[in-house]
This record gives structure tokens, C-alpha cells and sequence, in this order.
């Protein structure tokens, strides 16, 4: 696992390995799921999207200059990290959104931990409402919350692209799902859109927005 490839930092480093104990944990244990697959707000799995998709996305937000990046889904703040470690590399800023609050603040905590969190605008709510509360246009989106949510958040943020905007969407082939499937067609339809699926980590659709 050579996250040190990046020349990342000690603190970042030491957060990500935190990290990704966590998620090795998470993986030998046995799954326990809420009834219809969402939580009431005592869900403490990671959820992560795993160290392969965590290098991906910050190669990617590293290709922008000063990119403002938006989040959908901050869970416990892995993905977070990633992504606002390469937002104080290209002097970009990070927006992430998550409905749980006491996810929101613990991914505060281990941004604090990492020396990040002065380059993250963290906000607890409604996506599709914050989306659209949104002042200003976005250079990259990561997409992963809950899945019926991806069609709904496509079409907020797709108004609020900037020319060359990249937008990733995670579990595109596991777990594949009916609404995983509705965004693939919705945003492959979006006009300027030029999108792939790549087999990394759980599958992630891959889109460029060239109007």
C-alpha cells in the first residue's frame, strides 16, 4: 500500500493509516444493515472508497489549478482527505456535504489531525438543497452518497459546472444497483458530457464536462 508515493506529508500519512485500519476492521467483520439500506444516524461503518480510489481521485483533482471540489457524501471523512490534501497542492478548496452530522464532525476531527482542515468547507444538510444554494461553479465532483440521491445531485450540480469540470461517480459495478444504472444513462445524455467506466476500486464513472 505505498501511499507514500505522493511525497504526502507525516501528518496526512499517519491519518490515512488510521484510516485504513479502520476499513481493513470493517472488511473482516460481518455486515449489519439498516432496514432499507440507510441508517437513522448510529451507522458507524466506514463505507470508504479504499486506497486505489483515494490515489485516483487526488491524481485527478491534481491535473486542475485551484479547483473548488464538491463532495457528496463526507461519511467519516477518508475520501475527504485525499481530496484536500491535493486542494492545498493546487490551491483549490474542498466543499463537502453530509446529511449525519456526527460523521461531518468526525471527519473535522481527522482533518484537523492531517493539517487539513483549513483548506474544507464542511456543511451537514440536505445535498440537493445545499447543492442548489451553491454560489459559484465547481471544477470536480466526487459522487457517493446514497444511491437514489445520484440522479437528483447530477441534476443540481450540472448547471454549476466550470468548462472541463471532472466528476467521478463511486460503486458504479459494486454494489451495481438500478439507480447506479439511471445516473450512467442520465449523465452520458447531458450535453458536453464525455464520460467512461473504470474497473477502480468498486467501479467509478469517469465524466468530462466540455460544453
Amino acid at each position: 500500500n505505498n501511499v507514500g508515493a505522493y511525497r504526502l506529508d507525516e501528518k496526512v500519512l499517519n491519518v490515512l493509516g488510521a484510516y485504513h485500519q479502520r476499513i481493513d476492521e470493517e472488511r473482516g467483520a460481518p455486515r449489519q444493515e439498516a432496514p432499507g439500506g440507510r441508517d437513522g444516524g448510529q451507522d458507524q461503518r466506514m463505507r470508504a472508497v479504499g486506497p486505489e480510489t483515494g490515489r485516483f481521485l487526488n491524481i485527478l483533482v491534481r491535473s486542475l489549478t485551484a479547483p473548488t471540489i464538491l463532495e457528496l457524501g463526507t461519511s467519516f471523512g477518508y475520501s475527504g482527505i485525499w481530496l484536500a490534501e491535493t486542494a492545498r497542492a493546487t490551491g483549490g478548496r474542498l466543499i463537502t456535504m453530509e446529511v449525519h452530522g456526527y460523521k461531518s464532525a468526525h471527519a473535522q476531527t481527522m482533518a484537523e489531525k492531517a493539517g487539513l482542515a483549513e483548506h474544507i468547507d464542511f456543511r451537514v444538510g440536505d445535498a440537493v438543497a445545499m447543492i442548489r444554494e451553491l454560489r459559484g461553479k465547481v471544477d470536480f465532483v466526487l459522487v457517493d452518497l446514497w444511491k437514489d440521491l445520484y440522479l437528483p445531485c447530477l441534476e443540481a450540480f450540472y448547471p454549476k459546472l466550470n468548462t472541463g469540470a471532472i466528476i467521478v461517480a463511486d460503486n458504479m459495478i459494486y454494489p451495481v444497483t438500478e439507480d447506479v444504472k439511471i445516473y450512467a444513462r442520465a449523465i452520458r445524455t447531458k450535453p458536453g458530457i464525455t464520460s467512461v467506466l473504470l474497473p477502480v476500486g468498486s467501479g467509478l464513472e469517469v465524466s468530462r464536462y466540455e460544453p
